[in-house]
């Protein structure tokens, strides 16, 4: 990728905005000479009532808009919303108050597109299907915010039920999450490409692609993308909820992150070369002294996955870095274009300066009622030891994944701007 283009879609952001805001005070409305309509609809308050926001027009997001008041907010097929510029409290990103929901239903041959408006996709664009950005490249992160939808679920937290989100700040009462229901419904989040986000709030403080905390297993997420955010992919924050088909691409920091618990599966998944590591998974913050309490929160999953952990853009930190309180289940992942020096590794204990005051290695250091397991997890490497921190079975070094007919990767195949980077195995 061309490296000089960051800086120079930085340099237009300023004059894109201009342009969407001076065609909005006009009359809200951009129609192209073939009669596609590139209306834009510039949203600047929190939706408090039932919402449906249709694919006739763009929609620009002036701010952190929050779904609230147990309202729903319906996004049709194929519609495109683009977030403003932003850092700080400013940042643009919308998010789903717990106790309301999302119906955001693509297809594939109309995924619906979140993305800057920085960005000149259009609509004429995606009706000839395009789905890429005629002008940004892939690795352009940090141009807006991203997707958070919170819920009820539970989560570990030291101390309470709830906590507020990340990337949101404490003042702001809607990014609170957690609770009792592991049933908890926060709508339908299918089909949808999440691009150019992560714009930072504060210092080494970024918004993920898709945030989701204690969101319940009544939710229904699958067919997602993320390309170029800047902070991680997909974080998941506590919560029961189930996903699948996922493909994470070019992130600037942890391809799929677990914090605080998280007990759901994420099946058939492809992520590509982030910039951090593969995977950052994170047990229970609550009390890590009590096996009965580690083993309530049981296990997340991951299952039928393909991980790249090198294109000529980036290459990944780390393929797995676990702590010693995290209870995951890897089940036909097989690792492709693996470097020398990255490793599924146990987090070592640091102190407040960072100064390391313990190394942790598998599987002796896991804490008791840990149930982090491997099963058919191979490394396209000639010899695994020194990709492992320590000694696990169930790692094993091949050229193709255990069951490859188990891997479905042409489920991205059409609506995905990712589909030309997974190369096969």
């Amino acid at each position: 990728m061309k490296n000089r283009f960051k800086n120079m879609s930085l340099l237009l952001i300023l004059g894109v905005v201009v342009s969407f805001s001076s065609c909005s005070e006009d009359n809200d409305s951009n129609v192209d000479d073939n009669n596609n309509s590139n209306d834009v609809e510039i949203i600047t308050k929190n939706i408090t009532t039932n919402t449906t926001w249709t694919n006739d027009k763009i929609y620009q997001l002036g701010g952190r808009i929050a779904v609230t008041n147990g309202a729903k907010l319906t996004i049709e097929e194929g519609t495109i919303i683009k977030g403003e510029v932003g850092t700080g409290a400013n940042a643009s990103a919308l998010l789903i108050a717990k106790g309301s929901q999302i119906e955001a239903v693509g297809t594939s041959d109309n995924p619906i597109i979140f993305t800057s408006v920085a960005d000149e996709i259009d609509y004429e664009s995606v009706a000839n299907g395009d789905y890429t950005s005629p002008n940004l490249d892939p690795d352009a992160n940090g141009l807006w915010g991203g997707v958070i939808i919170l819920g009820n679920a539970p989560i570990s937290v030291s101390g309470s039920t709830t906590a507020q989100i990340e990337g949101i700040p404490s003042t702001d009462t809607n990014g609170q999450y957690g609770g009792d229901d592991p049933n908890d419904n926060s709508g339908k989040f299918k089909y949808v490409s999440i691009r150019h986000g992560g714009a930072n709030i504060g210092e080494g403080n970024e918004i993920n692609g898709l945030s989701l905390g204690g969101v319940g297993d009544a939710t229904e997420i699958e067919n997602i993308e993320i390309v170029a955010n800047q902070d991680d992919g997909i974080e998941f924050f506590g919560g029961t909820v189930n996903i699948k088909n996922v493909v994470v691409w070019n992130v600037g920091d942890d391809g799929l992150d677990t914090d605080q618990g998280w007990n759901g599966t994420c099946d058939n998944f492809v992520v590509i070369s982030p910039a951090g590591h593969v995977f950052e998974l994170d047990g229970i913050e609550g009390d890590k002294s009590s096996q009965s309490v580690i083993e309530a929160f049981g296990f997340h999953t991951f299952k039928n996955g393909y991980v790249i952990a090198k294109t000529n853009d980036a290459t990944s930190k780390d393929l797995v870095n676990l702590d010693p309180e995290t209870s995951v289940q890897f089940e036909n992942v097989f690792f492709n274009v693996v470097q020398n020096g990255q490793k599924i590794n146990l987090q070592d204990k640091e102190d407040d300066n960072d100064n390391v005051i313990a190394e942790y290695t598998m599987p002796d250091d896991f804490l008791a009622g840990v149930a982090t397991q491997f099963t058919n997890v191979v490394l396209n490497v000639t010899d695994v030891t020194p990709h492992i921190d320590g000694t696990v079975e169930g790692i094993s070094a091949g050229t193709a994944p255990a069951a490859p007919g188990d891997i479905d990767l042409s489920v991205f195949d059409g609506w995905t701007w990712s589909e030309n980077s997974i190369i096969s195995w």
